[in-house]
Formats: structure tokens, C-alpha cells, sequence
């Protein structure tokens, strides 16, 4: 059928008001999902009301993520296949949703605890971490650390954690601290075996925040001696305790291969 350009509009010109390509256009009229059975004097095609208005539909359809096929029956089918076929893809769709919304609260989580660094309200931080724990901690340990791939780490597990996971790890630290005081006050020596294994349960427990390496695990000893705070907190388990992790820190990082000259934080 011929038609003269005025009974409707050509393929650029319904591309252009539908926001699609002229290849789109092209490839739906080949395969039969929209083929305008007018053209004009040249063989162009032309686009007629209701062609466009099946364009749309097609559009919404594709949005939905419908394939080309089922389209293809919503459109020619009896009202049947089409109510069938719009349920089949109700549940496609609703399926979706729901993977996108789990998919929303995990990364709302990974929001929250890459600014929060745990996600525990305050009651329950001081239940599970001790009468010593601040809450501030948190916000002062990501304000120094949280460009680095520790801290993108850290944010990471602690998405996922649950207060009883996280009070399972607060007493393995507990134990580990019990053993290094129980340790010293035993005469320990620094470089013995038995030095070396409690160096090695202080690294393993620090792994469950994130990755410790040797070298790491050496410039976190230096950090328990001279902060005042965390030397306090060893050392009133048994004075001198802070030198005394750190000196088993460094004999074990030596034995390891560690030049302590040139530790760097990797």
C-alpha cells in the first residue's frame, strides 16, 4: 500500500519521537513485531497513528525486559495467551525486584559500615566489646584509615556480621590477650617457640578485622607501645605487657623474614 508522507511519518522521524534507533525500527520491521504496511511514492515506510501506538507498547514491553517473541504474542495473540503471557512476566518481573532489593540492603549495609565501622547500636558495642570500648573508636579509626584497602576490607565483613559473630571474635581477642599477659608473667622469652605462637594467635585473631601481614603486624606492636591508649590497655593486664607484645612481635616478624628496618604497612 502507498501513501503519501502527510498519512503519517517516516522511519527518522518515528525514531526520533519514540527515542529509539532507526535500526530498532528497522530490525522490529523485519522481524514482524512492527511492520507499517504503508509506504510512500519511494518505498519508505510510513508510520501511521497506530503503528506508533504499537511502537510504544513494544517499548514498555522491552523495558520490562521482555524478548522480542513473547512481545509478539501479547500483540497478536487472543486475549488468553496475552493475560498467560502478561502473568509470566509479572513474575519475571516481581522476581527481579526482590533480587534488586536484596541487592539494595546489602550495599545500604556496605554504606553503613564503611561510615559506621560496625553495625551495632552503642548497647550492644559496650555488651560485646567490654567497659572499656568507645564508641568513637570507630569514627576516629575510619577518619585514618578508610582509603586504604584495610579499611575497604574491614567494612566488608562487618557488613555481614551478626552481634553474635562479632562477640565470638571479641572473645577469641580476650583469649589471646589472657594468654599473652599469662605468657610474660611466665617469663616468655622473645624469639622462643612459645613467643612465636602467641605472636602468631595475636595475628590470626587480627585477621578477622582484615589481612595482616608481618610487616603490618610489626607497626601495629610499635602502635600498642607508644599510644597511651592502647598501652594502657595491655599493660593493666600486666605492666610492661605493650613492650613485651611488641618485642615477640618483632622476634617472630624476624624469624619470618621481616628486615625491621624497613617494615611498611602492606
Amino acid at each position: 500500500m502507498s501513501a503519501d508522507s502527510s498519512q503519517g511519518l517516516t522511519v527518522g522521524q518515528t525514531a526520533a519521537r519514540l527515542g529509539v534507533s532507526v535500526r530498532t525500527l528497522h530490525h522490529w520491521d523485519a522481524t514482524g513485531i512492527a511492520s507499517p504496511p504503508l509506504r510512500d511514492s519511494r518505498g519508505y515506510r510510513i508510520y501511521t497513528a497506530a503503528d506508533v501506538a504499537r511502537l510504544q507498547r513494544v517499548i514498555v514491553y522491552r523495558e520490562l525486559g521482555m524478548p522480542l517473541k513473547s512481545i509478539k504474542t501479547l500483540l497478536e495473540g487472543d486475549n488468553a495467551d496475552s493475560v498467560a503471557e502478561l502473568r509470566r512476566q509479572h513474575e519475571q518481573v516481581s522476581a527481579q525486584i526482590a533480587h534488586l532489593q536484596d541487592m539494595l540492603r546489602g550495599l545500604e549495609h556496605m554504606i553503613h559500615a564503611r561510615e559506621n565501622g560496625v553495625l551495632l547500636t552503642a548497647q550492644q558495642q559496650a555488651a560485646i566489646f567490654g567497659p572499656e570500648w568507645q564508641t568513637d573508636w570507630m569514627s576516629r579509626a575510619r577518619k585514618q584509615w578508610e582509603d586504604t584497602p584495610q579499611w575497604a576490607e574491614y567494612a566488608e565483613h562487618a557488613a555481614n556480621r551478626t552481634p553474635a559473630e562479632w562477640t565470638s571474635i571479641a572473645q577469641a581477642s580476650a583469649e589471646v590477650d589472657a594468654a599473652l599477659a599469662a605468657g610474660m608473667r611466665a617469663g616468655v622469652k622473645p624469639g622462643s617457640d612459645e613467643a612465636n605462637q602467641l605472636a602468631e594467635r595475636h595475628r590470626a585473631a587480627f585477621s578477622s578485622y582484615f589481612h595482616l601481614t608481618y610487616s603490618m603486624q610489626v607497626l601495629l606492636g610499635r602502635m600498642y607501645e607508644s599510644n597511651p591508649e592502647y598501652a594502657e590497655h595491655y599493660n593493666r593486664q600486666e605492666p610492661g605487657l605493650a613492650t613485651w607484645l611488641r618485642e615477640i612481635i618483632e622476634a617472630n616478624a624476624r624469624t619470618n623474614g621481616v628486615n625491621l628496618e624497613t617494615v611498611i604497612w602492606s
